[in-house]
């Protein structure tokens, strides 16, 4: 089975001008593999400061759309993994995660990162299947 690496705007942009390694989404068979991202703004593809609520709104949303590109959507996601810089966000996170996963959520794990690399405090991969 091949995977196959596809492009998301404006995430991949943004990986290109960073020249990470990575892409926003893979696929290979019935399965989809959406990468660890910070939360980009979705007018410029930059990261941005701005608070929890609105990282994890961004962050959602950017898996969302990785999963519509690999023909997938939430409802397919079998495994998640939070990675936040605090517990402190955890009520603040959960409350956005719950919105977007209303019933039967996928199993998730939260994992406390002491930092990173800009001005964010969480990202979120997943596993989903078709």
């Amino acid at each position: 089975m091949k995977r196959e690496a596809l492009r998301v705007e404006p995430i991949s942009s943004f990986l290109d001008r960073v020249k990470a390694p990575t892409s926003p989404v893979t696929r290979a068979g019935n399965m989809i593999f959406v990468a660890g991202l910070p939360p980009f703004d979705p007018e410029t593809g930059e990261i941005r400061g701005m608070g929890i609520e609105r990282q994890s709104e961004l962050i959602m949303e950017q898996m969302k759309l990785c999963l519509e590109a690999a023909g997938a959507s939430l409802d397919n996601v079998m495994k998640c993994n939070v990675y936040c810089t605090s517990t402190k966000h955890f009520a603040t996170f959960n409350a956005v995660y719950a919105r977007y996963f209303p019933t039967d959520p996928p199993a998730r794990i939260f994992i406390c990162t002491p930092e990173w690399f800009g001005p964010f405090d969480v990202e979120i991969d997943c596993i989903a299947m078709t």
